[in-house]
């Protein structure tokens, strides 16, 4: 007996067009690849984020104290 949801290993790997033909059928004009541009470069920070958490940490403590 075949399990419906049992995978079967693939004896090749397919491509992005065969893929896409496996899924949705013939491709259409509807459908376009697109080039994205590159992701924007990131840019260190002045303060790490374990150093936010200490001060915010500081903060709230401070504030405790104040109030009783």
């Amino acid at each position: 007996m075949r399990l419906p949801w049992r995978r079967r290993d693939r004896l090749r790997t397919i491509g992005e067009a065969e893929a896409y033909h496996h899924a949705y059928g013939e491709r259409t004009a509807d459908v376009k690849q697109v080039k994205l541009p590159p992701r924007r470069k990131r840019f260190k920070l002045p303060i790490s984020g374990e150093e936010l958490r200490r001060r915010f940490e500081e903060r709230l403590s401070t504030r405790e104290e104040e109030e009783r």
